[in-house]
Parts: structure tokens; C-alpha cells; sequence
């Protein structure tokens, strides 16, 4: 019988497939912790290789059906948890040789114009990736004008942003803001016409938008340090990223809780604290995808892939990851 394969698993590209496979080895066999199901496509191609094992976690509903056939398909090597990274302590898994993380949205996502993501979309303001507390219309009609203005400006990296807040609470006194189109026009209003920049004038205002609905941070610095406590010595992290918050918190992670931290002079003792000494030397090579999969993938241009390999120190929860990023952590977590 010929299995079928659902739109939602055609729709969706894993990026970067080929060098995620070749770092993190499953020929070898093992136990895998694939943070981002998505399609499946990484958790699919691991289990190709009858010696390994693999978890898989993705906080977005609409993907549970693919999981659940992946665990009939392997029973016995195969378990899926609909959770957020902030609760990867939960799972199972207590040693595990692989981490794979492929952030920000995946095509099923990006490709439902019902879920607000795309500014494509003229449907309702949502942009939820799962599991969440509030909905970007909740944001966009209860924020302050000061809070919208920050949430845009440091989320977005958006220099206009002071503008599109003004002009947001200004027509929400109207009329409530209630689908993405209206959004939209608000912002391509509020931006000064730029005619050599190719980006669309709502990207940056979507992207944080989106980051602050799903606390994209702070799920993120939570998931990263809790998968690292997972990780045997000697086991991999993987990291694909798209945009630059995404790629600091990881850069920075792997950098500062590296055996080769930076020291103020060369003159200076190695400092061997076992909470400075998470990951092996980290070499901070970002690897990016091949000219033949971005033009295949447009979607898969800004990926940055970065990975570190696990130290036999002791693990010891990296404070000074969270005291580093505090502004956006103290952000995502106003009330709305």
C-alpha cells in the first residue's frame, strides 16, 4: 500500500538537511532530541538509521498528526510530546548524543494565511504558534503606545517603530485592529518609501510581533540550557537560526560557556569553573546554506547554523545567559 503523505509534510523544508546529518552522525547510532519537529524532516531522516533513537517536541498542534505516524511507523525508537522548550526537562531522555534546533517559523506555518503570520494574509490577527497565552491581536489592541514602540523597536530592530505605535493606538481608538490586512496598511503607512529596499516595511514589525506572542526568547534561552543538561559528553548541539537575536543568544552561548572563553589578556589563567565549561572549544564557524537549496528554498537564505560539542564538566545552569539577555526577557513577559 502506498503511504500517503499529507499537504502539511509536503509544505515543509528542512533546511540545511544535508550538513545537519553529516554533524550529528546518526550512522552511528544513538539517542537524538529533535527540538523542532515541524514536517519531520530531520527526525525522519535520522530514523532512517535503524541504530538510533529519537524524541521530538513542537509546541504547534496542527503537526501532531505527522508525529503520531512517525510513532507508529517506529514504536519502538519514536516518541513525540507536544510541549515548548521550556519544558524539555520533562521528556524522558535523560543522556542524549544529538540536540537539533531549527527555529523561528517553518513553512506549514508560514504557508497557513489562516494563523496571521504572513502579511500576505488578510484573515484574523493571531500569529500563536502554539501553546500560547496571548494572540498578536491581544497585543496589538492592549499595549501601551511605549510598550508597543519597545516591543517593535527592540524585537524588531525597527528605527521607525516610535511612528507605526503611534499610528497603531491612534486607529485602534477607532476601530479595533482585528485582521492582518488592517495591520498592514497601518504600517506601510507609517514607513517612509524606501524604493531600494527589497524587504517588505512589515517584516521587521511582524517579526516582533511575532517574537513577543510566543516568547520566542525566552522559550529559547530555557531550551537551550535545558538541552544542554541532556547531553552526554562529548554529545552535539545544533542550532539553526534566522535572525539576528536568535543567532546572538546562541553565539554568545556557546562562546561564554566554552572551554576557549575569551580572557581580558592572553597573560591571564584559564578559568576552569565548571559553569564556564559547558561546551568544548567552540571555533564560532557559522555554516549557511548552499546556493542550490537557497535557490531551491528562498525561505532558507538567512539560516545560520552553528553547533558545539559538550564538555565532561559537571553542568551548572548558565545565570549569566539569562542576566544577558535580561531587556528581552523583561520584555516578552509584560502583561497584556
Amino acid at each position: 500500500m502506498i503511504k500517503q503523505i499529507s499537504s502539511l509534510e509536503t509544505s515543509h523544508y528542512p533546511v540545511m538537511l544535508s550538513e545537519v546529518i553529516k554533524i550529528s552522525s546518526p550512522s552511528r547510532g544513538g539517542k537524538f532530541l529533535d527540538c523542532t519537529f515541524g514536517g519531520g524532516g530531520y527526525s525522519k531522516e535520522i530514523l532512517k538509521f535503524p541504530k538510533t533513537y529519537l524524541q521530538a517536541v513542537d509546541r504547534d498542534k496542527k503537526v501532531i498528526s505527522i508525529a503520531r505516524s512517525l510513532e507508529k511507523q517506529f514504536p519502538k525508537r519514536f516518541k513525540f510530546y507536544p510541549i515548548k522548550f521550556s519544558k524539555l526537562n520533562t521528556i524522558l531522555y535523560e543522556s542524549v548524543d544529538v540536540v537539533i534546533f531549527d527555529l523561528g517559523l517553518s513553512s506549514i506555518q508560514l504557508d497557513d494565511l489562516d494563523r496571521g503570520f504572513s502579511f500576505r494574509s488578510k484573515e484574523k490577527l493571531d500569529m500563536s504558534m502554539g501553546l500560547n497565552q496571548i494572540s498578536a491581536f491581544d497585543a496589538i489592541n492592549n499595549l501601551s503606545e511605549n510598550e508597543l514602540k519597545l516591543v517593535i523597536k527592540i524585537l524588531g530592530d525597527e528605527k521607525e517603530a516610535s511612528k507605526i505605535a503611534k499610528n497603531i493606538v491612534s486607529q485602534r481608538k477607532i476601530k479595533r485592529i482585528t485582521n492582518t490586512a488592517d495591520l498592514v496598511q497601518i504600517i506601510e503607512k507609517s514607513k517612509k518609501k524606501n524604493f531600494y529596499n527589497k524587504i517588505n516595511p512589515c517584516t521587521k514589525t511582524f517579526q516582533a510581533l511575532r517574537i513577543f506572542v510566543n516568547k520566542e526568547v525566552t522559550e529559547l534561552v530555557n531550551g537551550i540550557a535545558h538541552a544542554t543538561k541532556k547531553l552526554k559528553p562529548g554529545g552535539k548541539i545544533l542550532v539553526i537560526s534566522f535572525h539576528s537575536i536568535e543567532d546572538r543568544i546562541i553565539k554568545y552561548f556557546f562562546t561564554n560557556f566554552s572551554k576557549n572563553k575569551s580572557k581580558p589578556s592572553r597573560y591571564f589563567p584559564e578559568n576552569l569553573d565548571a559553569e564556564q565549561v559547558l561546551f568544548n572549544e567552540y571555533k564560532n564557524k557559522v555554516l549557511r546554506p548552499s546556493k542550490k537549496e537557497i535557490d531551491n528554498n528562498s525561505r532558507s537564505r538567512s539560516a545560520k547554523l552553528r553547533f558545539a560539542i559538550r564538555s565532561r564538566n559537571k553542568f551548572q545552569y548558565p545565570d549569566n545567559m539569562f542576566k544577558k539577555f535580561k531587556k528581552y526577557l523583561d520584555l516578552e513577559s509584560i502583561n497584556v
